[in-house]
This record gives C-alpha cells, sequence and structure tokens, in this order.
C-alpha cells in the first residue's frame, strides 16, 4: 500500500508538470504544431489538429490527477502519454534526426532532442506506476502537508536542475570538450 502522502507528492507533481507543459505549448501553439509536424510520426494531415489536442489533453490529465474519482484513469493516461512522448523521441534519434526541436519548452527554449529526454519521460510514467498502486487510507495531518509542500519543493528543484544539467550544461560542456 502506497502512503497517501507519497502518493500525493507524485500526483501533484506531474499535475504541475503537465499544466505547466500544457501552459506553454498554448502560448506557442503555431510553433508547437510545426514541431509536431516536424516529427514526421503522424500522417502530415493529423500533426496540427494533435498538435492543438495535445496540451488539452495535458490540462485535462493534469486537473483529473487532482481529483480522487479520476485519478486511477489519469495516472493511466499521463504514463501513455509520457511513453508517447519517449516513442515519438526514440524513432527520431533512430533516424538520425537529433536536430528536431523536443516541444518540450518555452518558445524561447529550443532544446534538439537526445537520448536523456526519452529516459526522463519513461522515469516519469515508471514514478506514475508507483502512484497507480492502492493508497493506504489514513487521515493526513499538518506533518503530511509540510512534507508534501517540502518533497514537492526538493523534487521541482531536482527536476528543474536535471533538466537544465541534461539539457544545456552538459551539451554544452561536450561541445567545448570536443574543441579542444
Amino acid at each position: 500500500m502506497l502512503d497517501p502522502a507519497f502518493g500525493f507528492l507524485i500526483v501533484i507533481g506531474t499535475a504541475l508538470l503537465l499544466a505547466g507543459a500544457a501552459i506553454e505549448k498554448f502560448r506557442g501553439l503555431a510553433r508547437f504544431a510545426d514541431i509536431v509536424v516536424a516529427y514526421r510520426v503522424l500522417p502530415a494531415a493529423l500533426g496540427r489538429p494533435v498538435a492543438w489536442l495535445i496540451p488539452c489533453l495535458e490540462f485535462t490529465i493534469a486537473l483529473a490527477l487532482l481529483w480522487e474519482p479520476t485519478r486511477n484513469g489519469a495516472v493511466a493516461a499521463a504514463m501513455v502519454l509520457l511513453i508517447a512522448y519517449a516513442s515519438g523521441l526514440s524513432v527520431n534519434l533512430l533516424r538520425g534526426r537529433r536536430d528536431l526541436d523536443c516541444g518540450c519548452g518555452a518558445a524561447r527554449d529550443r532544446r534538439p532532442i537526445a537520448a536523456w529526454m526519452v529516459w526522463r519521460n519513461l522515469i516519469l510514467a515508471g514514478a506514475l506506476g508507483v502512484a497507480a498502486l492502492p493508497w493506504s487510507v489514513r487521515s493526513l495531518g499538518v506533518t503530511d502537508l509540510l512534507t508534501l509542500v517540502g518533497g514537492l519543493t526538493v523534487v521541482i528543484a531536482l527536476y528543474a536542475a536535471a533538466d537544465r544539467l541534461c539539457g544545456e550544461v552538459a551539451p554544452k560542456f561536450l561541445l567545448l570538450r570536443s574543441r579542444s
């Protein structure tokens, strides 16, 4: 049985991630549509409609994760979505198309796809798999709330640090290293 404080940490963290991703996609929907089409994993005619659907789906899943009656379905949907993202990245990496924008950041944060992004999505899907386990029934107290807020703060900071390290620092380091 999963402790509810840990379960809430997973689902709220994922909800924040998906909602933030959806907002960024909505803010640059035309750019995101170009990215989806460029992946070439869907027929060309479906690329733009699916690009509009993706942030709607992310936002809907984020909300559904927060409501207990829809949580299990939302956990499954989020896992499928993350695995689909990992698959789209993997297909294009195998095709040698490493110059594609991942589409996972803000409009100003163009990042080429990389293998670490596949692993990131699979790890997130695995964490959600833990949240799919049955939760123990117990009342949550003030200590649990503090644990949740502290845990979310740490998880968000670690996610941001890992994202920056893998997405910005490591590629620049490798580029500098190859020049010397």
